[in-house]
């Protein structure tokens, strides 16, 4: 059985297991007259999504519209071998992804030099998107689902220059991919725990404030994580993205004045343990115990938050 939750609005979150992992990834699924997914995830993860629709009693065949915040591989890996399955759907994509969807070759490359051997494991196949079945939308674009339902995209940088957050009108909330966090599996103190995500190779912390000041400004009831799940309490959200955002960039400062001339391999791993140890330190302080299984997925999320956070500050000059 799929790991399936109902969100409201005609809204359902199918659990897609990205790297094995429970509650990492997942798409949503938007019942409207136009029925509409966003994200899938890598490829490894489209057997869980097609037994989740199928778990719903929704045939493939009835996707008409499959959203993708942007293109890193564990958003849109999968979108070629999805469609597949989707023979009457089409994929809306930033306009700066639109290429690397309808060509994977650059993404295949880079995800190749990172993973090397793990690759396939991790990402394979990923397949090409027909052009004809590929759907630019601009900032401010606007996609009509239902009779009483609009989907509206905004251009929201920060965390990669090819995304765009989406918003619902039905049920007042944003998808937000990766702009503004990460939505982890832990409540402390009846409150989300979210963190930035800060990976390679367009972090821009400024960018990334604008495009959570863009969405403030909208005023939604909700926000929709890549990364997992949905809040209703979005002002919890912009808290601890003010508060973990410069932190994360001052620990990558620090570690840079200290080793300046160390190469990036060594710069990212300093970071990544002072990441884990600051968010570690601030965990057992809210009562965490600290072999939660939340550390299993901030391990890896340190790793690639720092990795983006050096590139970003050696982009910078910064040393």
């Amino acid at each position: 059985m799929s790991n399936i939750t109902e969100l409201g609005h005609d809204i359902t979150l199918i659990d897609l297991y990205d790297l094995g992992m429970k509650e990492r990834t997942g798409s949503y699924v938007i019942r409207a007259e136009e029925l509409t997914i966003v994200e899938t995830s890598a490829s490894p993860s489209i057997p869980h999504l097609v037994a989740g629709l199928k778990q719903l009693n929704i045939d493939p065949n009835d996707v008409k519209h499959i959203i993708v915040t942007h293109i890193h591989l564990d958003h849109a890996g999968g979108v070629g071998a999805f469609l597949d399955h989707c023979p009457n759907a089409n994929v809306y994509v930033h306009p700066k992804g639109r290429r690397h969807l309808a060509n994977p070759s650059h993404l295949i490359a880079g995800a190749r030099a990172v993973y090397g051997e793990a690759f396939d494991e991790l990402f394979n196949p990923i397949l090409p998107v027909p052009e004809e079945r590929l759907i630019v939308k601009e900032d401010g674009e606007t996609l009509q689902i239902g009779e009483n339902r609009t989907l509206t995209f905004y251009d929201t940088p920060g965390h990669a220059k090819h995304h765009f957050s989406i918003h619902d009108s039905r049920s007042n909330g944003i998808f937000t991919g990766d702009t503004i966090g990460i939505l982890y599996p832990l409540v402390i103190h009846n409150k989300a725990f979210v963190l930035p995500t800060t990976s390679p190779n367009h972090f821009d912390p400024d960018a990334m404030l604008q495009s959570m000041e863009r969405i403030r400004n909208l005023k939604v009831g909700a926000i929709y994580f890549g990364h997992y799940g949905m809040t209703d309490n979005p002002v919890i959200v912009y808290d601890q993205m003010e508060y973990w955002l410069p932190r994360f960039v001052e620990v990558g400062k620090s570690v840079m004045e200290e080793h300046p001339d160390a190469d990036f391999k060594v710069q990212s791993q300093q970071v990544s343990d002072q990441l884990i140890t600051k968010v570690r330190t601030y965990l057992s302080n809210q009562g965490i115990d600290k072999e939660d299984d939340i550390y299993s997925y901030l391990l890896l999320d340190m790793q690639v938050c720092a990795m983006g956070i050096v590139d970003y500050l050696r982009k910078k000059n910064i040393k």
